[in-house]
């Protein structure tokens, strides 16, 4: 599966493409990676990719040419991908969005906006508008990292074991993954659950399924 992100900012993905099971992806073969450089496609001599919105209003909107060039540009590298915009208008991204994009086994092409927001003719390139939640980052560039995240390592393959996707958070509807202890049995006067050091699966299983959480935590 391959990604092309389109940013204003392509170091900022460096780091966290390089790291994890994102790293893990690309070394096994599973994931490729691409930024490409929106004010590569600029105008003029400074490479401007933005202008003041028509009909007044504060910050600046990104220009629709620089858009438009860089998707065509990557459209010649992957003419099958799909586009993707990050934007606060499309609908709140979750673990079955994920699963849909991970096993669709094919490529994405990512636009991170900036600034006030983006000309409204740059969706007619797009495929599909993603939010992270209802609030307000300074670009798409974070939301394109997580959303990406939970994309790659649901590729077959990425995951240690098995069935490590299929027994997380929310991988069927909207469940909680059951808490979980690890060495050492006693820390600080808090022990492990005996029923965990029992060896019983069959009661094992029985206390996960009633001790998983129903609702977040609002702490």
């Amino acid at each position: 599966m391959k990604f092309i992100v389109i940013t204003l900012f392509p170091e900022m993905f460096e780091k966290v493409f390089g790291q994890s099971m994102l790293w893990k992806a690309t070394d096994r073969g599973l994931a490729e990676f691409e930024m490409m450089d929106l004010r590569q496609f600029g105008l003029g001599p400074r490479h401007q990719v933005d202008d003041t919105p028509y009909g007044g209003g504060d910050g600046m909107l990104l220009k629709p040419e620089p858009i438009f060039a860089a998707v065509e540009k990557a459209k010649e590298k992957l003419p099958n991908a799909k586009v993707v915009l990050m934007t606060p208008k499309g609908p709140i991204w979750d673990q079955k969005r994920a699963q849909e994009f991970a096993t669709a086994y094919t490529d994405y092409i990512f636009i991170c906006p900036h600034y006030e927001g983006y000309d409204e003719r740059i969706l007619t390139l797009v495929d599909y508008q993603v939010s992270i939640g209802k609030f307000i980052l300074t670009g798409g560039e974070i939301p394109t990292m997580a959303v990406i995240d939970s994309i790659v390592r649901l590729i077959p393959g990425v995951l240690g074991g098995v069935t490590s996707a299929a027994i997380e958070s929310f991988s069927e509807g909207d469940n909680y993954e059951y808490p979980q202890y690890t060495r050492p049995e006693i820390f600080r006067g808090m022990r492990v659950p005996e029923v965990l050091l029992s060896g019983n699966h069959g009661e094992i299983d029985k206390w996960r399924a009633e001790n998983a959480p129903t609702k977040p935590s609002e702490q």
